[in-house]
């Protein structure tokens, strides 16, 4: 599942090429995608909408029209966006196609069919995408030790799964949680309320500065964007630990190993952790 960092990535490559174009015409080609309003109101309503920017929150894109309305997107398990001209033979799984003028498409392919979007209106108070139940963005400066001990400071669930918990912190996925607790020295099946003050304040130090990093790192063209099809956009040679288990560690050396945390898988070093 796209994270912070890839989402972030995607509305950095989009936001420049959508800014100014106008919809000719909409095309929800499966209505499920569409949680919000039904498929044929999305279709005429956002025909000969203006783009004027894009935002991220968490692992949500938000474009936002002219016209006041914005049109918020979740990308979930496999789905991906792409700016292609309209001669581009179409990826499989392409369920929204919004044609632009200029001769260009965006269009959004999900295999898995999880994606959904919802069109809210000028005014219109959004009870539908669950924007609203986000905590803390990652670089928000009262992500503190003490923010994140009172959160999570007498839970008795893993941190890896607290720092996943999108009401606390917003972004933070299966990927980034190995790595920040990798860079953080803590193992992630340890309780929450067994954490000193000493590794919150790691952890406060860590998130900020393993997302930002990983943004940068992931930077990419909208030409290589296009041509990779929307799909090869993390830089996986700054992956550490996570998918890396059965081999050595790049501290220590010891081999790294693998478990299953709150439903999740989680690679993690014997050694470096505690």
């Amino acid at each position: 599942m796209p994270e912070l960092p890839e989402v972030e990535t995607v509305r950095r490559v989009l936001e420049p090429q959508l800014a100014g174009r106008l919809i000719k015409k909409a095309e929800a080609r499966r209505a499920d995608i569409i949680a919000h309003p039904d498929a044929a109101s999305f279709q005429a309503r956002l025909q000969g909408q203006g783009f004027s920017s894009m935002s991220r929150r968490g692992k949500f894109l938000i474009a936002y029209f002219e016209s006041g309305d914005s049109l918020i997107i979740h990308l979930r398990m496999t789905g991906y966006l792409l700016i292609a001209p309209e001669g581009l033979p179409e990826e499989k799984h392409t369920h929204i196609v919004l044609h632009l003028d200029g001769g260009q498409e965006l269009r959004f392919s999900d295999t898995r069919r999880f994606g959904r979007m919802w069109l809210i209106s000028k005014g219109e108070e959004d009870r539908f995408s669950g924007i609203g139940s986000l905590g803390l963005e990652p670089d928000d400066p009262n992500l503190t030790a003490g923010y994140l001990a009172s959160q999570f400071g007498r839970s008795r669930r893993a941190i890896k799964e607290c720092l996943m918990d999108q009401t606390v912190i917003a972004g933070i996925g299966n990927i980034y949680s190995d790595e920040i607790l990798f860079s953080s020295s803590i193992m992630p099946n340890r309780p929450a309320l067994s954490l000193t003050l000493q590794e919150w304040e790691r952890l406060s130090v860590q998130i900020p500065q393993t997302i930002s990093s990983f943004i940068e790192w992931n930077a990419i063209s909208a030409e290589d964007y296009l041509r990779t099809k929307g799909k090869e956009y993390r830089n996986t040679p700054h992956i550490r630990i996570y998918g890396h288990q059965g081999e050595p560690c790049p501290i220590c050396g010891r081999t790294l190993e693998h478990a299953t945390i709150g439903g999740r898988g989680s690679t993690f070093c014997p050694g470096c952790q505690r």
